[in-house]
């Protein structure tokens, strides 16, 4: 029902226009009355009526003061203002703010109910645009992640000034102004599935996580199959840092529930201006790294790395022998990215002990031992055989071992090339996924409910995983394709039957026949009567 607010301070006339209109009975909702415009204001606010009544001369706040304020916060809101003066400036002013409808009192129940009627009209049509409008962005929120991811990396790319970023983050609807700031990097996964895999609990979760986020203030970042990143501002190192612990406690309390889940974040280092993100990010990514070197749920703060003396039996005694284990290096070759290579090894050998990478004993036996966890990853776990390989797998030299440096090296390479022939390997599948993927699309496009978490169930894929994949293979999100999908089948019905717009609407997977209206002219710049009576022009041509 169409929702009336009453703004009158006269008691007589007030009672007189609520009382002699059955409003109930015309099919409207008398939501509310108030004396003044002051105490009308937090009502409205409240009941967020679709037409409000109110007089020019009032006590406190007069109309004319109120409708300003209506219009600047519920702009689709109609305003009929009733006024025992005849004056022309009130008129002008009305007109300027937007007033719908100006009458002059005394006004009979009849003459008003008649301009609300006129109104009421509109106010649904206006009504019928926000809720298509809501929807369209709730559909669209697969490209808005998207063009979050892009900003992210961007932002942690650098060469951005201040300007560009601020200006981009608004286009986002993201506030990034803020004296400081601080990262926290998060994976989650469910240990009944592979990482990529489907699991409606990691989506449950996911969700819990969004609202935490923006309890404490934090910007949500999804990154996909590479987790989450929530940026966090404050006025102080001190502020934000107590953000972050109520955050991560509230975290680890939601995921206590769920037994089968798996976690693990790294915390950076507070940065004084935005353009310092990079460098959170950096201590984020050495803590986040230990996800590979852990079996532990929890949350790692990045720190620096404490420098000792070389001496070759003070660092062998003080080796931590979980950390020479190849479920580490297996680890990150099943799940970890490239991007990540450089960090994984820095915090892999750090959590041996102080200086470890710089023992030439022990760095020969690790380089030698990930070499041969690498070659049986990549022979018996990926398939590839050795020969086919050829020059791409070294075996590290004495050359190379001698050297801390080229070590290093030698290892990034290695372990970059063993992942790389993962995701090669892994793009034959994504592509038969895919296909499989669009094949529903054609199949289940009618059906209103269709959506990227239906899909990814269907084709056992996380979600995250599937928009990044579905992306990359068609050069579209899963939102995108399916909706030019259904409008070009719209298209085609419009063009060869006689079918409403509303019969269509139906067909191609939209029950609200509004909605799909929206839609239509949203995505092909005209109505359906507009397209179809252009078609007719061109075929009798």
């Amino acid at each position: 029902m169409t929702k009336v607010f009453l703004v009158e301070d006269e008691f007589v006339v007030r009672e007189g226009i609520k009382n002699n209109i059955d409003w109930e009975s015309h099919g409207y909702d008398f939501c509310g009355e108030a004396s003044d415009g002051e105490v009308a204001y937090s009502m409205i606010q409240k009941a967020q009526p679709d037409i409000v009544i109110t007089d020019i001369k009032m006590p406190f706040m007069d109309g004319l003061s109120l409708s300003r304020l209506i219009k600047a916060e519920f702009p689709w809101i109609e305003i009929i203002l009733l006024t025992g003066y005849e004056d022309f400036q009130f008129a002008r002013e009305a007109i300027k703010i937007g007033v719908s409808c100006y009458l002059s009192k005394p006004i009979s129940g009849d003459n008003l109910l008649k301009e609300v009627d006129t109104l009421a009209q509109r106010a649904m049509e206006k009504k019928q645009e926000r809720e298509a409008t809501k929807r369209y962005e709730a559909e669209m929120q697969e490209r808005t992640e998207l063009d979050k991811q892009e900003f992210f990396r961007n932002l942690l790319k650098g060469g951005k000034s201040f300007s560009e970023l601020v200006e981009g983050a608004k286009k986002l609807g993201i506030d990034i102004s803020g004296p400081c700031y601080n990262l926290v990097l998060l994976k989650l996964w469910s240990t009944r599935h592979e990482s990529f895999e489907y699991s409606d609990s990691v989506i449950e979760i996911e969700k819990k996580i969004r609202e935490i986020a923006q309890k404490y203030g934090a910007v949500y970042f999804d990154l996909n199959i590479e987790g989450i990143a929530l940026l966090f501002k404050g006025e102080s190192d001190k502020v934000i840092n107590e953000a972050i612990a109520k955050c991560v406690d509230d975290i680890k309390s939601m995921i206590s529930e769920y037994s089968h889940i798996r976690y693990f974040g790294g915390v950076g280092q507070c940065a004084g201006r935005i353009t310092e993100i990079p460098e959170s990010f950096r201590w984020a990514s050495r803590a986040y790294a230990h996800i590979y070197l852990t079996s532990d749920n929890g949350f790692l703060m990045g720190s620096e790395e404490v420098l000792q003396p070389v001496n070759e039996n003070l660092i062998l005694s003080a080796i931590d022998p979980k950390h020479i284990d190849r479920k580490h290096i297996r680890e990150f070759l099943r799940r970890g990215d490239g991007s990540e290579t450089e960090v994984f090894l820095m915090e892999f050998f750090n959590g041996m002990g102080p200086g470890a990478i710089r023992s030439t004993m022990l760095r020969q036996y690790i380089a030698m031992d990930m070499y041969f966890c690498v070659s049986d990853f990549v022979e018996n776990e990926l398939g590839v055989s050795k020969s086919d390989l050829g020059s791409e797998m070294e075996v590290p030299t004495p050359e190379i071992l001698a050297d801390e440096a080229r070590t290093k090296e030698y290892l990034t390479d290695t372990l970059k090339k063993a992942i790389e022939i993962r995701d090669n390997n892994n793009s034959g599948k994504y592509h038969d996924m895919i296909k499989e993927a669009i094949s529903y699309i054609y199949q289940h496009y009618g059906e209103e409910d269709l959506s990227l978490n239906i899909l990814a169930e269907h084709v056992n894929f996380s979600p995250n995983h599937l928009s990044a994949v579905f992306k990359q293979e068609t050069g579209q999100p899963f939102i995108k394709y399916l909706t030019d999908y259904r409008m070009d089948q719209a298209k085609e019905l419009l063009s060869t039957t006689s079918k409403k717009s509303n019969e269509i609407a139906m067909l191609v997977g939209y029950k609200d026949p509004h909605y799909f209206s929206y839609l239509f002219k949203k995505t092909q710049g005209l109505t359906t009567t507009q397209y179809r009576s252009g078609m007719s022009m061109e075929a009798a041509k």
